[in-house]
Formats: C-alpha cells, structure tokens, sequence
C-alpha cells in the first residue's frame, strides 16, 4: 500500500491563493444569472443554484487555505512575498464581498456580515500590498501584470453592496481609491505591455483582467448615483473596449498549458455581462439585453470549460506541486 499522507502535505503546502479565482468567477456568474433572470422576469432558480453551489466551494477552498497557514505557515509567507502572488490574496476578500452582493436578495443580515468582513478585509489588504509596493522591496517591470488591479482597483467591488446596505461614506471611499489606482495601474500595465517582454505564459490569462475595472466601476457608479450619466458611458464603453481587445487575444490564450490562473478569464467576463444588463434596465436598452445574453453564453461557455479543465487538472495531479 502506498503511503500518500506525505504527498497530500505537499499538495496542502502548494495550495495557492489563486485558488480564490474560482470562487470569484464563480459569483461573477451567479450575479450575471440573476441579472438575466431580472431582464427576462425569470424565477431564480438558476442563480439559486450557482450561489449554494459558490459558497460551499468558498468553504471548501477557505478550509483548505486555512489548514494550510496552519500547517505551513512558512509557505503562506512565501506567497505574500511572492511579487506576482501577493496581487491574489485580496481575492479572499472579494470572494466575501461578491458573495455579500449576491446574499443581498436572499438575505439582507447575511448580506451585511459578509459585507462589513469583507470590506475590512480589503481596506487592510489594499494598504498592505500597496505598502509592500512603495516600501523597500525592488519589483521590476517582468513583476506587473493586469492581476495587479485586484488588490486597490477591486475596491470598486465595495459599494455594490455597501450602497444598498446603507453604508453610501464608506462606498465612496472605496470608490475613490479603486478608481485611482484604475488609472495609475491602467498606464503602468499598458506601457509594461507595449515596451517590455511579453507576459510569461501563465500569467497571459489576467489579460483579462482590464476588462473587470470599469465594468465593475460602472455597476458600483450606477448603485451610488441611482443614474448613469456621462461618467458611467465613459466606464461601459471602456469596458466594452477591453471585451473585444481581449476577444482577439482569446483564441491564443486558451491554446497554452492550463494553470489556475486561467480562471482569470471568468470574473471579467461576468462583470461586463451584468453591466451590460445594469445599463439595458437603465436606458431600456433591447440592445444592451441583447449584449448581455450573448456575454452570458460566452461566460456559461467559459465556466464550463474552465471547471472540466480544473477537475483534469486535479485528476491527473497537476495542479498543488512545486514550481
């Protein structure tokens, strides 16, 4: 009999933080189904299901992580040291906000403890690695990536919820700082891209990424000011911009060896499906309704393909080893 304790401490030691990727393209998804389900004045029974089905993979990936800093500390403070996996620990508190924004139906009290944590989560989090940024560390220009937005631009992601949980202040605030560092970090990871290498090839996944920004600033815009405006135009067609540069990148990246950060290619997607829904329930766009559900097939296609290519990653043992 194979003893298989000693190779499921190293897979519990190389479980990475990016893990929490899945979690948030798994809420993208819930919240771009109940949006759907609103345009089309559908029961919710398919958002239902991926929000039970989002939060026990939430449970399941925190346990693990969990075990992990308990067990291994030492590896958990190499990742926070780590110059490209330091950008993914904010990740852990956008999962719990995506999940206080899609609890806001179902339950309010819920909502809001999720909220409150996941918020204080990201307000430490955003100074931490932004200090790790400025501080004494020397990053180089191979470090930037467009995952770098999570940690300070996913702050636009608070007052989803955090308006409409009554805490309009503090949504501001956070709105403020992501959209910010949007700026800054849109023209630090442009010129990273246009006059240095290109991305390694796990890393041309968060591509990606530049979508999610403005996508995800338009929805929190149009919760703060109950309006859309000139501004919130700006930020959807920004978004929609990035969509179809990344759409001629796309079929090269889902070519490479898969990796966890693959499931990059999610959460944007589904942000830009629900702004483009946030925008057609605005304006009474049929256009934008009709945008939204062709973006929605793209990311049902992407989810599927990303959790099959997952789940034979894991079988054939090639996701939690050593680099």
């Amino acid at each position: 009999m194979t003893d298989t304790a000693p190779q499921t401490a190293t897979r519990l030691e190389h479980f990475h933080v990016t893990f929490f990727a899945i979690v948030m393209g798994l809420s993208g998804l819930t919240l771009a189904l109940h949006a759907a389900e609103r345009a089309l004045e559908m029961d919710a029974l398919a958002s239902d299901i991926a929000y039970y089905v989002t939060g026990a993979v939430f449970l399941v990936i925190t346990g693990f992580y969990a075990a992990k800093a308990l067990r291994h500390g030492a590896a958990v403070k190499a990742e926070w040291q780590h110059p490209v996996k330091l950008a993914f620990f904010p990740a852990i508190s956008i999962s719990l906000l995506l999940l206080a924004t899609a609890s806001l139906d179902r339950s309010d009290a819920l909502a809001e403890v999720l909220w409150l944590i996941g918020a204080g989560l990201q307000a430490v989090l955003t100074i931490a690695v932004v200090s790790g940024w400025i501080g004494t560390r020397a990053f180089l220009h191979g470090h930037l990536s467009p995952a770098w937005f999570i940690p300070a631009v996913g702050n636009v992601i608070v007052p989803i919820a955090g308006s409409q949980l009554g805490y309009a202040d503090l949504s501001w605030y956070f709105m403020s700082v992501g959209l910010i560092f949007w700026i800054v970090l849109l023209t630090l990871v442009i010129n990273r891209l246009v006059f240095h290498d290109p991305l390694p090839g796990r890393l041309q996944p968060t591509l990606v990424i530049l979508i999610a920004p403005p996508a995800v600033a338009f929805v929190a815009w149009v919760r703060l000011t109950e309006g859309v405006g000139p501004f919130g135009l700006i930020l959807l067609n920004a978004a929609y911009f990035f969509t179809l540069l990344v759409a001629v990148q796309l079929p090269r990246i889902i070519r490479l060896p898969f990796a966890l950060s693959f499931w990059a290619l999610s959460f944007p997607f589904a942000a830009v499906t629900i702004a483009s829904f946030v925008y057609a329930g605005a304006a009474g766009s049929a256009a934008h309704q009709a945008i939204g559900l062709a973006l929605l097939a793209v990311l049902a296609a992407i989810i599927a393909g990303l959790v099959l290519r997952t789940l034979r990653a894991i079988g054939a043992g090639e996701i939690c080893k050593p680099e």
